[in-house]
């Protein structure tokens, strides 16, 4: 047994903190809409963090414990099949009950349980779990900002979240491409002092080739000119699958990024602050895996594998646009030079999310956390504008379907090197 430690006691408390100050600028109907089976509505996410640690850790190492409420383990299970039933992920947004005044009982009742426990001996085990539990929390602050913005973002007052910072201004220097030299390079994470997802081990060995990435992100005004050349029009640039889907949904369902809103000879954006005209500047955001593809395709380039990045990012400093900077949005890039391999825009690879020779996921019930997802799914690299910088490593793998677009991801251009 080992004493936990005031440095974990603190992160605790912190990221706690967070989530509620996430949720301070809302009004109390904010709290309850979900605009799509997707998203969830922010009291839910408030709640079922708290269920994590409740169900994960309290449950299992506070003796005598009791739960807060019994019927909150079905309201708020996600997806754990081992842990119990769930309540329909499409109807979380009809739960006018609890109301957020009792989910916020609920948040200082565990939250009393488990500063008792971080002040006593615990166990690698417990030490473990309740670090898991934050970067659980951390993934959900992040879903918080997306999932509101598609509430917003989609509302014909396109409200203001009133929690950001104005923009800063910039131009973006003319793009520019690092190459970097082919050969067996290793990825990946192993198991020691740093926490990591299990998705993101081993390390192990993998062959590149010769390649290239762009020093930034494409922009705004970079891919208005392939709307104007009517790229969306285009079956040649586009995957079996994605033109499949934009028939599915109607021609006109994508002819531009989510939040693009045409404007007379112009398109304005939605952004957390409000609807803004659109800088060229800024790098483009929320477009799917399949927009990204398609418009690599018309630039005569590709997308970067996941191998690529990581290769490319292995002596970069963690520093960029992440949530704590409070722009809520990409911001363009500082410089010459490569630029936001962290933090502004999570970046779609080729790559598919699939495990890694030797993967062994999360032992027990928590071995539902990542390596069910691995399949039809695509890996997204580097962080972005709403993710904590504590949160994000070099190995980190996310991951969502091609056709998501409401994740702050972006395009990052790559191209093998002859």
């Amino acid at each position: 047994m080992k004493s936990i430690g005031v440095s974990l006691s603190e992160q605790y408390l912190a990221v706690r903190k967070q989530s509620v100050d996430i949720c301070q600028p809302l009004e109390i109907e904010d709290y309850q809409v979900q605009p799509m089976t997707d998203a969830s509505p922010p009291k839910w996410h408030l709640a079922h963090v708290t269920w994590f640690f409740e169900t994960f850790i309290l449950k299992s190492f506070v003796p005598g414990y009791r739960p807060f409420e019994r019927s909150y383990e079905v309201l708020f299970n996600s997806y754990y099949n081992g842990v119990g039933n769930q309540f329909p992920r499409s109807r979380r947004g009809t739960l006018s009950r609890p109301t957020v005044s009792e989910v916020l009982h609920y948040r200082e009742h565990v939250d009393a349980s488990m500063l008792a426990l971080l002040d006593s001996d615990a166990s690698d085990e417990v030490v473990f779990k309740i670090t898991l539990g934050l970067h659980h929390e951390q993934q959900h602050q992040e879903l918080l900002f997306t999932d509101l913005k598609y509430n917003f973002g989609n509302n014909p007052l396109a409200p203001s979240y009133n929690g950001c910072q104005i923009l800063p201004g910039g131009h973006s220097e003319p793009l520019a491409f690092s190459g970097y030299q082919g050969g067996v390079y290793q990825i990946g994470v192993d198991a020691g002092n740093e926490f990591a997802f299990d998705n993101e081990s081993p390390r192990h060995d993998v062959l590149v080739r010769d390649f290239a990435l762009a020093d930034r992100l494409v922009t705004n005004g970079e891919f208005l000119e392939f709307i104007m050349d009517d790229g969306y029009s285009r079956p040649e640039l586009w995957l079996s699958d994605a033109w499949t889907l934009r028939q599915t949904l109607g021609e006109d369902a994508w002819t531009h990024p989510l939040y693009w809103r045409l404007q007379g000879d112009g398109y304005e954006e939605y952004t957390l602050s409000g609807l803004q005209t659109m800088n060229p500047d800024q790098p483009v955001c929320h477009v799917s895996a399949y927009e990204a593809d398609a418009y690599a395709r018309w630039k005569g380039m590709r997308l970067p594998t996941e191998m690529e990045w990581e290769v490319a990012v292995q002596k970069q400093e963690k520093t960029g646009n992440f949530a704590e900077n409070g722009y809520c949005h990409p911001i363009p890039a500082t410089g010459p030079g490569m630029n936001e391999l962290y933090g502004n825009l999570w970046e779609w690879t080729q790559s598919s999310y699939a495990p890694y020779p030797g993967f062994k996921p999360f032992p027990g019930q928590l071995g539902e956390y990542n390596g069910k997802f691995m399949a039809n799914q695509l890996v997204l690299r580097g962080g972005s504008c709403v993710t904590p910088q504590s949160h994000i490593r070099p190995s980190y793998r996310n991951f969502f379907y091609a056709g998501d677009r409401w994740q702050f991801s972006g395009i990052r251009l790559a191209h093998d090197q002859d």
